[in-house]
């Protein structure tokens, strides 16, 4: 690898030929971008939590049969508050931090003061995304990174906020044919109706066409959906969508508003005010794209915690989506630092998941007449062992089937996104403590 290192800061200066072990095909020609943690300590601070550390963009341009790499460090404000500083302070999920002890006492009130209505990071460390024709690093709080994707020189920051009133969105948008962007986020701060918001960005405007301007300005909202429970909004990491439906999860994995208002002040981070209700219900939305109306009928299944979407498709008046669920939220714990680092025995003996991952199918029935007997599966499909029991009226509690278990990091071929589909490829783990101690690659696929 051809680069450079000063200090914290590593910069690739050009492109460098990769080291290819057996042959790339002639007809893959392109760049695949990808993003993640990259830095996890300055000067003598570090990061306790492997989503914390600084992004590393990185890009791999296949052509004629070979493979050239290129990384380079997200300039966010972040980045340059922390090595400007050379420590870190500006706070992550998993890692809080606090004003210099050598500051007056007016400054350190002000801090906490300010820290009550948090401005979360603009590490953007979780993905690549699309909006028209514009690259952007993203993450889960409301700060987008545009970045040149030739290049990776970080190009402008941006804000959600200055579009929809969102504070947090995710990484996980979905395209239509047409090229257009959905995403959706959740206002955190209007403690009298958080809501959760889905919006769609065009791929191209008229006036976008004749002024190169960017499609956000045409940003439009599809719905809001009132989080059922006012200061403990669901936290969630990606959503469905098929043809005609959007498909979201609320479930008992909950972000309570009143800690994240106080974290700073109690000396805590972020993630501690997120907590999993293992007695409450997870909710099902369903959400006409055409329409921007949920579906009536009340939809629910066990507690769950939801990291990943597969895919979503319409069957015989039937929604089916496949997730990846576990039982907790014992997952997010067991990548701090300080356990990753451990004796990978003494950390088996002391930290062992109490949930592993499952691929589950859920399917939903989109009819169900007046009049139906209570406790019929509604449920027509034949090529599922997923059940749709009717409760009572308009109220139908569902249970998934069960494809595998122990895969995580599920992709598809995006051709087939919203639709009916046989495989997906995923990451699969012999679910020990640290998972990256045996990876394979996964093909997963489904009877037809």
């Amino acid at each position: 690898m051809h680069t450079l290192f000063q200090g914290n800061k590593r910069e690739t200066i050009e492109p460098v030929k990769a080291d290819v072990t057996g042959t790339v095909p002639s007809w893959l020609q392109g760049t695949l971008l990808r993003n993640g943690p990259g830095m996890f300590s300055v000067g003598e601070t570090s990061y306790n939590h492997w989503f914390d550390g600084l992004a590393l963009l990185h890009s791999f341009t296949f052509k004629d049969g070979e493979v050239y790499y290129r990384s380079k460090f997200l300039r966010s404000e972040t980045f340059t508050k922390n090595m400007q500083a050379n420590r870190i302070v500006v706070s992550e999920f998993g890692t809080m931090a606090y004003p210099d002890p050598c500051k007056n006492i007016f400054s350190k009130v002000f801090s906490y003061i300010s820290h009550t209505i948090p401005d979360f990071t603009d590490n953007c460390l979780i993905n690549f995304t699309k909006y028209g024709k514009d690259f952007y690093a993203t993450t889960e709080t409301n700060y987008f990174q545009k970045i040149d994707p030739n290049t990776l020189e970080t190009l402008q920051k941006l804000d959600y906020r200055k579009y929809v009133a969102v504070n947090v969105a995710t990484s996980h948008p979905h395209y239509d044919d047409e090229g257009n962007a959905y995403n959706m986020g959740t206002c955190i701060v209007d403690f009298r109706k958080p809501k959760y918001t889905i919006f769609r960005i065009p791929s191209t405007t008229p006036e976008s066409e004749m002024r190169k301007t960017s499609c956000l300005k045409s940003l439009d909202i599809v719905c809001s959906i009132p989080c059922r429970s006012a200061l403990s909004p669901s936290y969630y990491h990606s959503f469905g969508m098929t043809e005609n439906y959007i498909i979201f999860i609320e479930q008992p994995f909950k972000l309570d508003i009143l800690r994240l208002a106080t974290a700073y002040y109690r000396g805590v981070n972020w993630a501690s005010c997120l907590k999993f209700d293992a007695d409450d219900i997870t909710l099902i939305h369903l959400i006409d794209r055409k329409t921007g109306r949920p579906v009536h009928t009340k939809f629910y299944t066990e507690p769950l915690v939801l990291y990943h979407h597969i895919n979503a498709y319409e069957e015989d008046d039937h929604v089916i989506f496949d997730v990846i669920t576990y039982k907790d939220n014992s997952l997010y714990d067991m990548f701090y630092l300080i356990n990753i680092q451990q004796d990978s025995y003494d950390f088996e003996q002391k930290n062992k998941l109490s949930s592993k991952p499952f691929c589950q199918r859920f399917v939903i029935p989109l009819l169900s007449e007046k009049g139906t007997e209570i406790g019929i599966n509604l449920v027509r499909l034949k090529s599922t062992t997923a059940t749709a029991i009717k409760k009572k009226e308009d109220t139908v509690f569902c249970l998934p089937e069960i494809i595998c278990e122990g895969v995580e990091l599920p992709r598809i071929n995006y051709d087939y996104n919203g639709k009916k589909y046989r495989y997906f490829y995923s990451t699969r783990v012999e679910w020990r403590p640290v998972p990256t101690k045996a990876r394979i690659f996964s093909v997963i696929g489904f009877k037809t």
